[in-house]
This record gives C-alpha cells, sequence and structure tokens, in this order.
C-alpha cells in the first residue's frame, strides 16, 4: 500500500453516522439478504462474481457453490482472501440540489478465508441449506427429487469463514418527500 494512504481496518466504516455495529441487526441482514459480490484478487487486478449464498451463525461462516472449473474455483484454490458484500438498496432520495440526492440502502461487508469443502456429506447439507433458504415452501422427495450423489460431487461448495465484518445502513423516515423505489417512478 502506498506510503500517503491511511492504514485504516478494512472493516471500518468512514461515516460513522451510518455504520452499524449491532451483531445482532448484521446477523440479521445476512440470513435474509438475497445475494453477495465476491472480490477475490487476481493478478493485481480485482475479480467479482454474483452468488446465492446461506448464512450459518452457528459456524460464523458463509456458504455458496459454483462449476468445480473456471476462474471463480480457479483463484479461490490459490488466493482464498476473499471479501463479500450484501446490499439491499431501498428508495431514491431527490432533492433541491443535485448533489444532495441520494439513496437509501442497508450493506454488510464480510472478510475472510474461502475454503472448499471436501466432504461430500458436508457439501450436500450446505447445498440443501441454500434450497432451504431460496425455496423454503418447497420439500425435498415431495416436490423435487434430492440431491443425486453425482450432482453433489460436480459441483463446488465454499465456506468463507468469517474474520470481520461491518454494517452500514442509509434510511429516511417513511415521509421522505418525494421517495421512490427504481423503476416506480412517481
Amino acid at each position: 500500500m502506498p506510503a500517503d494512504i491511511p492504514k485504516i481496518p478494512f472493516e471500518a466504516v468512514r461515516y460513522k453516522k451510518r455504520a452499524i455495529e449491532d451483531e445482532a441487526w448484521i446477523k440479521s441482514f445476512l440470513h435474509q439478504a438475497a445475494y453477495i459480490s465476491i472480490a477475490i484478487p487476481c493478478e493485481g487486478e480485482a475479480y467479482i462474481v454474483t452468488r446465492n449464498f446461506v448464512y450459518d451463525e452457528r459456524q460464523q461462516s458463509i456458504y455458496f457453490h459454483g462449476a468445480l472449473q473456471g476462474r471463480t474455483f480457479e483463484l479461490l484454490a490459490h488466493r482464498p482472501r476473499v471479501c463479500l458484500t450484501a446490499v439491499e438498496m431501498g428508495r431514491l432520495l431527490p432533492a433541491p440540489q443535485a448533489k444532495n440526492f441520494g439513496v437509501e440502502y442497508r450493506s454488510v461487508v464480510v472478510f475472510g478465508h474461502a475454503y472448499r469443502i471436501e466432504n461430500s456429506q458436508d457439501a450436500a447439507q450446505v447445498l440443501q441449506m441454500l434450497l432451504d433458504k431460496y425455496f423454503p415452501h418447497l420439500s425435498p422427495g415431495v416436490d423435487y427429487l434430492p440431491l443425486a450423489k453425482e450432482d453433489i460431487e460436480k459441483t463446488g461448495v465454499f465456506r468463507v469463514e468469517i474474520e470481520s465484518w461491518s454494517g452500514k445502513q442509509h434510511v429516511l423516515p417513511k415521509e421522505a418527500p418525494g421517495a421512490f423505489y427504481f423503476g416506480r417512478h412517481p
């Protein structure tokens, strides 16, 4: 890192007014967030991929899956250090001056190491956790065929051991004049 850049912990939130230090809030957000973006270092460049995920509070880990071939798998095999972010966009906030326009949001940034789960029983359990998160109204053996061993063996299942995290939000009261959701203009 260049000498003139201050050494600030990665998980530190610069704008303290928006920082969330309540771990219960961070955990709750990770349980309900729809997806994560994963940043992986790649020969001096940043590589980012978006994935469905599940947060396991007991293991203090995040799990996701992907192909056993390709850039993500290869990079994680050699560079397990990752940064993840989960974001939820709220309303767009117009203002009298362009410089004051804004957007509501909630987000969590996570730092950790990603490892492939080699044990097929553990991988199957994580894959079922993902199915349960995204399709809670469907049951294996009733609404769909359960995971087959050969399918599990063809899938890369990854665990990110969480080392640190930070939460952040900017949400205004319900009565924000002119506020609207993206794609739903007033």
